[in-house]
């Protein structure tokens, strides 16, 4: 391997939006190097979004199984967790190789090197990798994409403990009888509800006042009673003070009591991966949470320097990461446009209801000066969720700026909800008045017509 080598762009970390950002700018012609440590394609095929939606998908089924009594006769649901640990490891992560990915990233013309990669100063990265240190000297520039971890919190006796993070917990072969979940966000909700429709044992733990604390509090608890449906308990309010184990986990609380299990799923928030890349060399601060970017993806105050993905802290979601290296990538090749809009950020949560949710919620505008106005329906009253009968639970909230009487925000809880959400995304994108939105046709019957009345319903509050 060469000590030094001069290139157009090295990228730093081959998440979904770094492989795409190398695999494009290699494509466009210029000479690039993707750098990372791990698998191609990082945490959203291997261990995020694809093997953890394969669990939901399959759990899912096993409720609306267990609906059928309420619909259509018997039926008798006997959970297999092969099937599902067998498509995760042959289908989602070829068992955790990414020999396809670098693959397609060599094909699209970009040089693979894994190892770690560090800004060495403007325009110089160092890749260490087990034949040593090579330095790159960079014509145009450097894309960082260095993503997040697992964060684990410095909780009395948890370290040395075999507890599980997402990664280990879509590896599992075996299903425990029991499992705490400590952490209440989405990824802990998910996976709980996909644990223990196959007859795991779930008790979550939470320590702000309810689950789901991002999201609209009508979405939370919505999901809560779905989960508590599906035999889940919740300990929301109190922090985890410390943790034994010995041939089961003991989580004790700050209220005295404790919570025990035969495993435990540590899914309390991510981390970004900031603090070893060579920050300091280029004036930035090797200890801040995220790095700030200006529209175009430029690293502010430095030149030479993009950045892409969950450390710009503009949402820690495969699609953002896409859409900024998109922009990224025109940057780089000379084209500006578009840049970077953040008003109609959407995401969804995979639970059973989905929530999807797009823009500001109502406490959010609200803390934004605005004037606001919010309207709710509920999906059971609407006259699909009605026919539905059963896994209806769900709703519809829009958050309206009443000044200029565009939707600034929106949650769709229920069936499908993170589809539900497009047309509001779009709407809240595209700042369409409101009277336009209640002037439209909303097909009956459908859950998606529960929009209008939602609409109807906004007054100011």
């Amino acid at each position: 391997m060469p000590d030094s080598s001069e290139v157009d762009v090295v990228v730093i970390g081959l998440g979904p939006g770094g492989e795409y950002a190398a695999s494009a700018l290699a494509r466009a012609g210029l000479s690039v190097v993707g750098v990372d440590q791990r698998l191609v394609g990082g945490e959203c095929p291997y261990f995020g979004c694809i093997p953890s939606k394969m669990m939901i998908r399959a759990a899912d089924a096993l409720g609306e199984a267990r609906r059928v009594p309420a619909l259509a006769g018997d039926s008798d649901v006997r959970p297999d967790w092969t099937p599902v640990a067998d498509r995760i490891r042959d289908e989602a992560t070829d068992d955790w190789d990414d020999k396809v990915a670098v693959d397609r990233l060599e094909q699209a013309g970009a040089r693979f090197v894994r190892g770690t990669g560090r800004l060495a100063g403007p325009g110089r990265v160092v890749v260490t990798t087990d034949s040593g240190d090579e330095t790159f000297t960079l014509r145009r520039g450097v894309v960082l994409n260095t993503g997040t971890e697992p964060a684990v919190p410095p909780i009395d006796g948890l370290a040395g403990t075999p507890y599980w993070t997402n990664r280990d917990a879509v590896q599992v072969r075996e299903l425990p009888r029991s499992l705490a979940v400590l952490g209440g966000g989405a990824i802990g909700c998910e996976l709980a509800q996909a644990f223990a429709r196959f007859g795991v044992e779930v008790k979550v733990i939470e320590a702000f006042d309810r689950i789901l604390g991002p999201e609209e509090p009508e979405a939370s608890e919505v999901v809560r009673a779905s989960m508590e449906a599906d035999g889940i308990t919740f300990r929301t309010g109190v922090g985890v003070t410390a943790v034994a184990y010995e041939s089961g986990f003991s989580v004790g609380l700050a209220d005295g009591t404790s919570v025990g299990a035969e495993a435990l799923l540590v899914a309390a928030g991510r981390r970004t991966n900031l603090g070893d890349i060579g920050l300091d060399t280029v004036g930035l601060d090797p200890s801040a949470r995220v790095i700030a970017v200006n529209k175009r993806m430029r690293v502010k105050g430095v030149d030479g320097v993009w950045a892409i993905g969950d450390i710009t802290g503009k949402g820690a979601f495969t699609h953002m990461s896409m859409y900024q290296a998109k922009i990224a990538v025109r940057d780089l090749t000379g084209d500006g446009k578009p840049k970077a809009d953040y008003r109609a950020v959407a995401h969804a949560t995979f639970t059973d209801p989905e929530v999807g949710a797009v823009g500001m919620t109502e406490q959010q505008a609200r803390d934004a000066g605005l004037r606001v106005g919010v309207g709710l329906a509920p999906l059971p009253a609407s006259s699909r969720g009605w026919i539905h009968k059963v896994g209806n639970e769900g709703l519809i909230k829009v958050v309206a700026d009443l000044d200029r009487k565009v939707l600034v925000g929106a949650t769709a809880v229920g069936p499908s909800g993170g589809e539900l959400i497009g047309m509001l995304v779009t709407a809240v994108h595209a700042e369409v008045p409101i009277t336009t939105l209640r002037g439209m046709h909303f097909a009956y019957p459908t859950f998606h017509r529960t929009i209008e009345t939602a609409l109807d319903e906004i007054t100011e509050r």
